[in-house]
C-alpha cells in the first residue's frame, strides 16, 4: 500500500509547478485529488499565470497512475470559489484527508517605501489571506469526518528570514507561519495536525523569470539562467542554486502520511540550508 491510500488530499494551485509536483507525488502513494487552480493571469506579478491547459495535464497525470482527480478552475481569492471546489469533491470523492495551501504568487522586487497599496494587497490577497480561505473551507470537512488529517501551509525561506526589496511577500509568508501555529492549537483536539513547508528556490515559473534574474544579477541587463544560478546558489548552504518541486512534495507527503502522525505546529524548511546560512 501507498503511504497516504485510500486518502483524499485537496492542492491549491495545481495547475504546475509545486502544485502539480504535490498532486503526482501523493497519487502514487494512493491518493485521490481535489486540485484547483485559477487558471488566469494575477495582477501586480512578474509571472505569467498558469492556464486551464496547465490544469488539464495535472488531470491526465494523476489519471495515468489510475487515480481520481476532480479538478476546478478556482481562485484563492474567492471563499466561495474555494467552498464550492471543496464541497464538490468531497461530495465525489467521498472524505477529506489531507489539505495543501500551496497557492501563491511571485512579487516584482521593489523597497518597501515603492511599493503601492495594489502592490502589497494584492499579495497578502493570495499568499496569505487566500492560505486561510484554503483552511476555513477544507476544516469543517475534516472536523465532521472524524478521521483527524494533515494540513500543510506552503510558506518559504522569506517567511523565517527576511529579504530586501520582498516585504509584500516576507510579511505574507511570515503571516503563513502565526496562521499554522494558531491553527495546530485549534485543531489538535480533532487529532488535524497542521505545519508549514519553507523553500528555498525552487525550480518553477515563479523563480524562472526575468525580474527575479535581474534582481539576483542587477550587474547584468539580461541574465541567463546559468549566470542567475551562480547568484542563487549564494543563497543555500549546500552547493546548489534551487531545489525540484518534488524535493518539496517528499517533504509534503512525510508530513501528509502516518509517518508525522504526532508532528504538528512545526515550521519544516526545505532550503539546502538557506536559513542558517
Amino acid at each position: 500500500m501507498g503511504r497516504v491510500e485510500g486518502k483524499v488530499a485537496f492542492i491549491t494551485g495545481a495547475a504546475r509547478g509545486q502544485g502539480r509536483s504535490h498532486a503526482i507525488r501523493l497519487a502514487q502513494e494512493g491518493a485521490d485529488i481535489i486540485a484547483i487552480d485559477a487558471c488566469e493571469p494575477q495582477p501586480n506579478t512578474p509571472v505569467v499565470g498558469a492556464t486551464e491547459a496547465d490544469l488539464a495535464e495535472t488531470v491526465a497525470q494523476v489519471e495515468a497512475l489510475d487515480r481520481r482527480i476532480i479538478a476546478t478552475k478556482a481562485d484563492v481569492r474567492s471563499l466561495e470559489q474555494l467552498q464550492a471546489a471543496v464541497d464538490d469533491g468531497v461530495a465525489q470523492l467521498g472524505r477529506l484527508d489531507i489539505v495543501s495551501a500551496n497557492a501563491g504568487i511571485a512579487m516584482t522586487p521593489a523597497s518597501a517605501h515603492d511599493m503601492t497599496d495594489e502592490d502589497f494587497v494584492d499579495m497578502q490577497q493570495v499568499n496569505l489571506i487566500g492560505v486561510w480561505r484554503t483552511a476555513r473551507a477544507a476544516i469543517p470537512h475534516m472536523i465532521d469526518a472524524g478521521n483527524g488529517g494533515s494540513i500543510v501551509l506552503t510558506s518559504s525561506a522569506a517567511g523565517l528570514q527576511a529579504y530586501s526589496h520582498a516585504a509584500s511577500y516576507v510579511a505574507a509568508k511570515h503571516g503563513v507561519v502565526g496562521l499554522m501555529r494558531t491553527l495546530a492549537l485549534e485543531l489538535a483536539p480533532h487529532m488535524i495536525r497542521v505545519n508549514s513547508i519553507h523553500p528555498t528556490q525552487v525550480d518553477t515559473p515563479m523563480i524562472m523569470n526575468d525580474a527575479v534574474m535581474k534582481l539576483f544579477r542587477p550587474d547584468v541587463d539580461e541574465p541567463t539562467v546559468e549566470q542567475f544560478a551562480e547568484a542563487s546558489q549564494t543563497m543555500n548552504a549546500l552547493p546548489i542554486p534551487w531545489v525540484e518541486p518534488v524535493d518539496i512534495s517528499n517533504a509534503l507527503l512525510f508530513l501528509a502520511s502516518d509517518e508525522a502522525r504526532y508532528i504538528t505546529g512545526v515550521p519544516l524548511p526545505v532550503d539546502a540550508g538557506c536559513v542558517i546560512k
